[in-house]
């Protein structure tokens, strides 16, 4: 009984020896382009939730509307569960309620101003009720508020993700983030 290990004695959070991060924002924020520069440059493994979502059909079919899988939150989380429990995680998705509070360290709100965001959307071939439904998003912050209201407020980072210097910033600031946790792992 006295003689067992915490986490604080073995140095790790949660019992991760490297931290998890989610990379969240509305479509179009950048998310995919900072993990992209982020797993080339920190020791995280990148994974992208739309793309494993498609490739282990984690899904309950297509949604003609959007144009997009209707996604199986319990299909993703339990295949999720053994690799963020392992820790050194980089997840991207445009959602952030879904996961439990325990699997992140650091969950970062990516915020690109409405101009900004509308042309990266048309140029993606967003349009109709897809475009609009993802613009008022952004207009109104939910996947900020969905955060705060999701994980400890100390957890949640917003970015501004305008510009390629705003993502070169953004990895800067990352990488900052991840050499203090692994400096104070209590």
């Amino acid at each position: 009984m006295g003689n067992e290990a915490t986490d604080d004695d073995m140095g790790v959070r949660g019992g991760r020896a490297a931290p998890n991060i989610l990379v969240t924002g509305t479509p179009g924020t950048g998310k995919t382009s900072l993990c992209h520069q982020l797993a080339a440059s920190v020791p995280l493994q990148y994974i992208n939730i739309g793309d494993l979502v498609k490739e282990k059909e984690l899904h309950d079919g297509w949604d003609e509307e959007y144009q997009s899988w209707n996604l199986n939150e319990d299909k993703l989380c339990d295949e999720l569960e053994d690799r963020v429990a392992e820790g050194g995680c980089l997840l991207d998705y445009h959602g952030c309620e879904l996961f439990p509070e325990r699997w992140f360290d650091l969950v970062v709100v990516l915020q690109t101003d409405n101009s900004v965001l509308y042309d990266r959307l048309v140029a993606r071939g967003y349009s109709g009720r897809k475009l609009e439904d993802n613009m008022e998003c952004e207009i109104m912050q939910v996947i900020l508020e969905e955060a705060r209201e999701s994980y400890e407020h100390s957890k949640v980072l917003a970015l501004p993700s305008n510009s390629v210097e705003d993502m070169e910033q953004n990895v800067e600031t990352i990488s900052q983030w991840l050499k203090s946790w692994k400096s104070n792992p209590s």
